[in-house]
């Protein structure tokens, strides 16, 4: 299973405590009549507008300490601000000014949402100020000591507020349906750079206090915060890189062509809305492989491959800078909306800049992904939809990759059949008239139905539009994918089938992703003397490509190839990234022995894992891994 960006998983996680509903759009002028069943927040009462943050980051008890000031919409006259939190020590409460307290409580503590922080409001109050720190295991937030960076001489700090961790470092109305606006002050220990999902510094400053605006709204869940000994090199007038010294160089390279990248993307569907757009290399802890902060995305360093090969992630993280950032799913839900828009539009985007066959290339290795979620969830599991029928209360694509590759084929079955210049002009007019909104798949369903179908029943049963959202499995009218490059792969895994020699197969112009087909695709036996012919030719336990390394590293461990054991253990305590590590571990676990040797290298490994990482891993191994007090 692989996921381009934030893990599906973790909204699979919160949707577990309850289902989801979607109700009609409302002008948003006011709160969004859009009950989120994640959030004890009630926007339709109160609605934040404005965020200002004064936060002090204390390496050494590992919290963030200070003040939100929240600025809200009450025309309605509501005697109660209620806000998200998650393990936030709560202060004080004050109004904007600083002038009088206010009488506050916390609710009953639920499992994965926290608890409600009920604020009692003044008569034409318009602003709170909340005075507050953050826990230590705070599971937004990962905290490193200077020894596990790549410099080893100064901390680190990250966050990662989606889906629902914004709570865990700022009490909010933690819910993808509201919009605001933020500024903040951030201090440091001298030395290091601030950098947040906003307008941002690129050089460091004397005295360690940075300040921050984003002018456009955001939810919650693109808050976003990273401190560390940084540097930055820009790419053009408009983006550019930032990683940790020892990265800087090897990143610019790989990157450098990010601002082909966002041309193709401004072609396609309207102008970048965000001013700059600037890319961050986090330490190899980082769960994801991107996650699309406005401004800044923040991006695994295993796409530091040194073939530029893997550049379709910032494709992706970049197409969301329209669908998600731009134009939002109101609730988790309505994923799909957010991942499988954003992976047709970096498929368009592949497409513009590398070529067609290029991106025929990462589609039909979409389309294997699907089929093997599908295969694995069952085709008439609920979850393998894209959203839930009106009245159902199943969470549906939300732990596999359904929501990014069968959205995907579904907007390009939308594609081929009303053809592709009157798609890309709905499209662009969506994306406009969307700016800065939440939308639900009611909404969507709506609108593409009057611009397309308009009571034509033909064209109505050929697009199949229900069928293709509400229903279970891939449908049987998927589109056809035909990659050149991939028919030569397979054709060199046909020519190992019949006993060619590793080192006999044409591979030498071979990128990552047809490493990758080959690899998924061994001709049987997988054994152990198969591993290690291929290895004697391609060296590939000692690869430095994380995409390839993680693909052989668990075929090592299902052959028991033992040459390949100490990488493994290597891998799992030097990478972070749950795509990669968690079928590694998962494979382990298969067996009493291999069970035993991973909750090992678990142990050893937590303490450099994100929070997110570790409950994945935690369910992946099962009982007997040690949770932490």
């Amino acid at each position: 299973m692989r996921i381009r960006t934030v893990s599906a998983l973790v909204i699979a996680i919160a949707l577990a405590t309850g289902g989801c509903s979607s109700a009609p759009r409302v002008a948003p002028s006011h709160a969004p009549a859009i009950v989120d069943p994640l959030s004890f927040s009630r926007p339709a009462d109160v609605l934040v507008r404005h965020l200002a943050l004064d936060l002090t980051a204390d390496f050494q008890t590992r919290r963030l300490v200070g003040s939100a000031i929240l600025t809200f919409d009450n025309s309605r006259g509501a005697k109660t601000l209620v806000l998200d939190t998650r393990d936030l020590e709560i202060r004080g409460v004050h109004s904007g000014d600083g002038a009088a307290a206010l009488v506050w409580k916390l609710g009953d503590e639920k499992e994965r949402l926290g608890r409600a922080l009920e604020i009692d409001l003044p008569s034409k109050a318009t602003s709170v100020r909340i005075d507050y720190a953050t826990s230590p295991g705070a599971a937004a937030i990962q905290w490193f000591a200077p020894e596990q960076t790549s410099g080893g001489k100064y901390p680190f700090l990250f966050t990662q507020s989606q889906a629902i961790l914004a709570r865990t470092w700022v009490p909010c109305q933690d819910t993808p349906s509201v919009r605001m606006t933020y500024e903040a002050t951030i201090r440091v220990p001298r030395g290091l750079l601030a950098l947040m999902s906003a307008e941002n510094p690129q050089r460091v400053s004397d005295d360690g206090v940075y300040h921050f605006r984003m002018p456009q709204p955001v939810p919650s869940y693109l808050l976003a915060l990273a401190i560390g000994d940084l540097e930055f090199r820009a790419f053009d007038g408009r983006s550019g890189v930032y990683a940790e010294r020892s990265m800087i160089e090897r990143a610019a390279w790989e990157l450098d062509n990010t601002p082909a990248l966002i041309e193709a993307a401004e072609r396609l569907y309207g102008p970048y809305r965000w001013g700059r757009y600037d890319i961050l290399v986090l330490p190899p802890s980082f769960p994801w492989g991107g996650m699309e902060n406005p401004r800044l995305t923040f991006a695994t360093p295993t796409i530091i491959a040194g073939d530029r090969s893997l550049v379709s992630l910032v494709a992706h993280e970049l197409a969301h800078s329209w669908s998600g950032n731009l134009v939002t799913n109101a609730t988790w839900a309505d994923v799909w909306l957010n991942e499988g828009f954003t992976t047709y539009f970096e498929m368009r985007i592949m497409e513009a800049v590398y070529g067609r066959e290029y991106s025929e290339m990462l589609a039909a290795l979409s389309l294997q992904d699907l089929r093997e979620a599908v295969a694995t969830a069952g085709a008439d599991n609920p979850r393998t939809q894209l959203a839930i029928a009106p009245g159902a209360t199943v969470a549906p694509g939300t732990t596999t990759d359904v929501a990014y590759d069968k959205g995907y084929f579904f907007l390009r079955h939308c594609e081929e059949i009303v053809g592709r210049a009157r798609f890309d002009a709905f499209l662009h007019r969506y994306f406009e008239t969307h700016a800065f909104e939440s939308v639900t798949t009611a909404m969507f369903i709506g609108e593409f139905e009057h611009e397309f179908v308009r009571g034509d029943q033909a064209l109505d049963a050929k697009l199949g539009v229900a069928r293709w959202i509400y229903g279970p499995g891939a449908p049987d009218d998927v589109p056809v994918v035909h990659s050149k490059r991939l028919d030569a792969v397979d054709a060199e895994i046909a020519r190992l089938a019949s006993g060619a020699a590793p080192e006999a197969l044409a591979t030498t112009s071979w990128s990552t992703h047809e490493w990758v087909r080959f690899l998924r695709n061994l001709p049987p036996p997988v054994d152990a003397a198969r591993l290690a012919g291929l290895d004697r030719a391609f060296h590939f336990t000692s690869s430095g490509n994380a995409e390839i390394l993680a693909v052989w590293l668990r075929l090592a461990v299902a052959a028991s190839y033992e040459p390949a054991m100490p990488a493994v253990d290597s891998f799992l305590t030097t990478v972070g990234r749950v795509k990669y590590i968690q079928p590694i571990y998962t494979e382990l676990a298969k067996t009493p022995a291999g069970l035993e040797h991973a909750r090992g290298i678990f142990e050893k490994a937590r303490a450099g894992y994100h929070p997110v990482t570790v409950t994945i891993i935690q369910r992946a191994l099962g009982a007997g891994v040690k949770t932490p007090q």
